[in-house]
């Protein structure tokens, strides 16, 4: 599969947290049990060190190959693939803090009066229950932890985490260029996410649990009866 550099060495988990990621892709819509995808990048902010020359008509801008390096941000995307909507944050930072903020606002302000969230996400240290008991006080804690149902994709399997291709599209159209300063990050960010936002984009998940017994048969533990 497209994204996969390393075979998995525990197939039996492997299979097994595909399909369930799998099969919460294919629950019908219910606003009260939103399936919400997450996912995080860095983006490193460059300044140019010399004016690019203009785009004119026959020839392309031309940006020099010098850059100066100004740091990095992260960037936190979720979105949820049956109606269209995504929600973008870009943090000066990638820690458990600035994680368990993101999905506080999920659960606080975007799905505000949604019964249970069943968060798609990979297993990256900062992602988990652990973090928001760092962040807030064991009441707080708990309260936000109790408002998610998380869902893990397996290890070598973020293809399978649909903020993914958010992300690569968020980059291709919008990122992939040179910014010099987060505020810069984050004004072209909110821009693309609106326009997404209004278009209401969805995704189109093709692949099954059915698809995966075929095409992905060589990981499956070999049964002796």
């Amino acid at each position: 599969m497209k994204g996969w550099l390393i075979s998995p060495r525990n197939n039996s988990s492997f299979v097994a947290h595909m399909e369930r990621v799998l099969d919460v892709y294919k629950t019908p819509y219910d606003e009260r049990f939103p399936v919400v995808c997450m996912d995080e990048s860095p983006k490193q902010l460059i300044k140019e060190t010399r004016t690019a020359l203009p785009m004119k008509p026959g020839s392309e801008k031309k940006i020099d190959v010098e850059y100066e390096r100004h740091g990095v941000c992260n960037i936190f995307i979720a979105n949820e693939p049956l109606t269209g909507k995504r929600y973008v944050e870009v943090k000066a930072s990638k820690t458990k803090k600035d994680w368990a903020y993101f999905i506080k606002v999920l659960a606080d302000h975007h799905y505000k009066n949604a019964t249970k969230i069943r968060l798609v996400m990979d297993n990256l240290n900062t992602h988990s229950p652990s973090a928001l008991y760092e962040v807030f006080t064991p009441q707080e804690a708990k309260r936000v932890w109790d408002k998610f149902e998380f869902i893990y994709t397996p290890k070598h399997g973020s293809w399978l985490n649909m903020a993914e291709i958010e992300l690569n599209v968020l980059n291709g159209q919008c990122l992939k260029r040179r910014m010099d300063t987060i505020e810069k990050v984050r004004e072209e960010a909110r821009a693309w996410c609106e326009f997404r936002n209004n278009m209401e984009a969805k995704i189109n998940w093709q692949f099954t649990t059915a698809d995966a017994r075929i095409k992905l048969k060589s990981l499956y533990p070999k049964i002796e009866v």
